[in-house]
């Protein structure tokens, strides 16, 4: 258990660094199984969760070097053991392993993944799509085992246009008999830079970036090199910072065309002045924060649920009320307690809304990470809150953000870890 001790309020100023995405470097590191051979990713961010991943797949019989986000996966030994349940059930990640391992061994077995808790996350649309690739499912022990004698492609239809689903649909496909086509299939950043490594590696898959996918499988995949898409979500969350603390930063390494418009919108609707370019952002000071009248999650390609959290601080500073309507957790709302206790003017209404009225003072207080999101919010609490924060469970930030406290403080932030 880590602590970080923040005080504030900051004034943030310097060049800072965006990290690759690590909701695509995830299921590319799944993807990966599908090769004999080596395979070199580079601006993979070195966070806990690829740790957490890498760990498994080692146990698979993979060679794995990981160095200056440069990571090098040899596959040629995978040896057809099922993953670590201990390990599964340390990372939500670990689902991505079903799809490639079944299309590899025909079969797998895998325990229930785990993860940071923000609500209920059934494993339907998993099954449901899996059964439509005709795989028999069995749960026994809390252990499910997934068998297909033959995989050969199918019109599939989602249940939601979930994440996980699509990823997992996309890598079943790629060495499956025949095409297949994926009607709405989530279209996140992350999702177009799986299907554009799988592209890379042999197979061919159109549609990329839109709601349904038509997949041609092929016999045989290839290792590749390729660069993981920069962190959008790291990006937007130094953009709140910026913007809350009344700072002028520039994000660096940053593909500006793979931000979501919906986040590009509701920048412009708060009064943040962005200059951007190819591969920068530059945030400007931000005098008078407007208020959000609704921030409505959705996915790809309405307003990211993994930045509602961060940008209801921002609406902290706002002149006015801000509704939040959490459409897909029902516990993503609990960091609103925190911000309460450092002064917030923020109302849980139920499960899924919240409203934020400002401008209101934050002041130091002791506080606790209750998920990744949650945590990196309560950072930018503290930054704008006058006084001292201590904030308990840090340990959770790092399984999303490289160097998190390295990357603040050289942004002239008062902040260590204890």
């Amino acid at each position: 258990m880590s602590k970080l001790i923040i005080n504030g309020p900051a004034r943030l100023h310097g060049k800072v660094r965006i990290s690759g995405s690590k909701n695509a470097a995830l299921p590319i590191i799944a993807a990966t199984l599908l090769t004999k051979g080596k395979n070199t990713l580079r601006n993979v961010p070195d966070i806990t969760d690829i740790h957490d991943l890498l760990e498994i797949v080692e146990k698979l019989g993979a060679k794995v070097t990981f160095s200056g986000n440069t990571l090098e996966i040899d596959n040629s030994d995978i040896n057809g053991k099922d993953p670590d349940s201990n390990l599964v059930r340390n990372i939500r990640a670990s689902i991505l392993l079903i799809g490639p391992l079944l299309a590899r061994n025909k079969k797998v077995n895998i325990s229930a993944p785990g993860g940071c808790f923000i609500g209920n996350r059934p494993l339907d649309d998993i099954f449901d799509l899996f059964e439509q690739f005709d795989t028999e499912i069995r749960e026994e022990k809390d252990i499910y085992h997934f068998t297909v004698p033959e995989l050969t492609g199918r019109e599939i239809t989602m249940r939601h246009m979930s994440v996980t689903a699509t990823e997992n649909a996309v890598m079943t496909a790629v060495l499956a008999k025949g095409k297949t086509v994926i009607r709405l299939a989530a279209c996140e950043p992350h999702v177009q830079d799986l299907c554009k490594f799988l592209n890379k590696m042999g197979t061919k898959i159109s549609g990329i970036g839109t709601n349904e996918l038509v997949i041609t499988g092929v016999n045989e995949l290839k290792p590749c090199e390729y660069t993981i898409v920069s962190d959008e979500i790291e990006a937007a969350t130094y953009i709140v910072a910026a913007a809350a603390t009344n700072s002028e930063i520039t994000l660096e390494n940053i593909d500006t065309q793979t931000v979501e418009y919906s986040v590009f919108s509701k920048f412009k609707e708060a009064g943040v002045d962005l200059e951007i370019k190819k591969d920068s952002i530059l945030v400007k000071k931000t005098f008078g924060i407007k208020p959000v009248k609704k921030i409505w999650t959705a996915p790809c390609p309405h307003f990211p649920t993994d930045l509602q959290a961060p940008f209801a601080v921002l609406m902290t500073q706002a002149d006015g009320s801000t509704l939040i309507h959490e459409t897909m957790f029902e516990g993503r709302l609990n960091y609103i307690k925190e911000l309460r206790k450092m002064g917030a003017n923020a109302t849980i209404l139920d499960p899924h809304r919240a409203v934020i009225v400002g401008p209101t003072p934050l002041f130091g207080k002791r506080i606790t990470t209750l998920d990744l999101r949650a945590g990196a919010t309560l950072i930018i609490a503290a930054l704008v809150a006058k006084g001292e924060s201590i904030v308990s469970q840090s340990e959770i930030i790092d399984r999303g953000y490289e160097g998190i406290v390295e990357k603040l403080q050289s942004l002239g932030a008062d902040i260590r870890r204890v």
